[in-house]
């Protein structure tokens, strides 16, 4: 039979009761046997709790148990600083990364799942829960890595847009989070450089409304394999943001820009405006009179304003970025084959943030085709053409 064990009040009351006898002229051996405790329990009894009254035993009691609590606490607050030690620096911000930080910190300290949570803020349903991907998260991810590999230069909010004329029905978010996990990254543009604003704060002082009214037109140059320079004039559309022509030959001079400038025009038309910088190629009397002949006007920049000509600088600094500053010209044919299939790429494919990331001139909407013209809002059109061959042809909708 198991040996009771008494309460503190239980305990006093008993001392009292052997103090009560003994005043009665007992001795102490007849009143400890009275209690039904030996003498050597009698007189530790005495020493822990004599002269101690029942309100004082539960003070001592609710003591002793704030202290327990306390050391709890203690030990609570050492483990939990053990734990956030041993986890991995930084936030936790995904399921994933807690999960992993859970196993890691209960192989290293040896606790209970459950302790490993609480101090991580890991709910153990989803601890528990194994990591289960989308179905199509692998075609997803290869379509992307396709299309980072096809246009370097093109950050995940441009490949969403060509993922989603492709067919797919994807955010920005889950696309950014492939993205990183797959260690994407477009690598560091120049550094930008400092602007020189003229005294009254104007940078264009001329803004296009409407398609085909300002045009505008500059020069760029690069070099073939063998060292020697070419040049290439691109003219743009100020409205639509379209790559109108880029002519590349050797040498361009003002009759070379008068023969663009005519080619293009017969097939849209003459613009109100024609904007460039004070190139002389571009101030030349003759392609003045021309385009006046025409019915159109120039409209030249500043002297050393090229901010004012900002469609035609940040296009130049595009076709730099996105082919000529990777690609390497064995000749002159292979230069102007390239560009001319990026210029149709720039127009067809490549989404522009300007423009709710579409395309300026996608094929199916080409206004000589009797479409919609893109800066119109239009509905997507079925069996659009893929912006890249070796994407996946049927993409899931989730």
């Amino acid at each position: 039979m198991a040996r009771k064990r008494h309460k503190p009040e239980e305990i006093v009351a008993k001392l009292r009761q052997v103090d009560v006898l003994t005043g009665q002229g007992k001795s102490i051996a007849e009143a400890v046997k009275t209690i039904a405790v030996t003498e050597t329990t009698y007189f530790r009894w005495r020493a822990e709790y004599g002269g101690m009254k029942q309100d004082q035993v539960k003070r001592l009691k609710a003591l002793e148990l704030e202290n327990t609590r306390l050391r709890r606490a203690v030990s609570d607050l050492t483990l939990d600083k053990l734990i956030l030690t041993e986890a991995a620096r930084g936030k936790l911000l995904s399921p994933a990364r807690r999960r992993a930080c859970v196993d890691k910190v209960r192989s290293e300290l040896k606790i209970s799942e459950r302790r490993a949570c609480a101090a991580l803020g890991q709910h153990r349903s989803t601890q528990r829960k194994p990591a289960r991907g989308r179905d199509d998260e692998a075609a997803l991810t290869a379509d992307i890595i396709e299309l980072a590999k096809a246009y370097g230069r093109y950050g995940y909010r441009r490949v969403t847009a060509l993922l989603r004329h492709a067919g797919w029905a994807v955010n920005a978010k889950r696309v950014q989070r492939i993205w990183r996990q797959e260690g994407l990254k477009v690598p560091q543009k120049q550094p930008k450089r400092g602007r020189l604003w003229l005294n009254d704060g104007s940078c264009v002082r001329l803004r296009a409304e409407r398609p085909n009214q300002v045009w505008s037109y500059d020069f760029v140059e690069d070099r073939t394999h063998d060292g020697r320079k070419f040049r290439m004039l691109c003219l743009i559309d100020e409205f639509t943001h379209e790559a109108l022509a880029i002519r590349v030959k050797r040498k361009l001079n003002s009759t070379d820009v008068l023969e663009t400038l005519a080619d293009v025009m017969i097939l849209r038309g003459p613009p109100a405006y024609v904007r460039s910088d004070n190139g002389p190629e571009f101030i030349a009397l003759v392609l003045r009179e021309w385009i006046a002949a025409v019915g159109s006007q120039t409209a030249y920049i500043e002297p050393g304003s090229p901010w004012e000509n900002g469609y035609c600088e940040s296009f130049n600094s595009k076709l730099r970025d996105e082919l000529l500053d990777g690609e390497i010209f064995f000749s002159l044919a292979e230069a102007q084959v390239l560009i001319e299939a990026w210029r149709r790429h720039y127009n067809g494919v490549r989404p522009h943030s300007s423009l709710g990331y579409r395309p300026p001139a996608p094929e199916s909407f080409l206004p000589r085709s009797g479409g919609i013209v893109p800066w119109a809002s239009a509905p997507a059109v079925e069996g659009a053409r893929s912006p890249t061959p070796n994407m996946a042809s049927e993409p899931a909708v989730h």
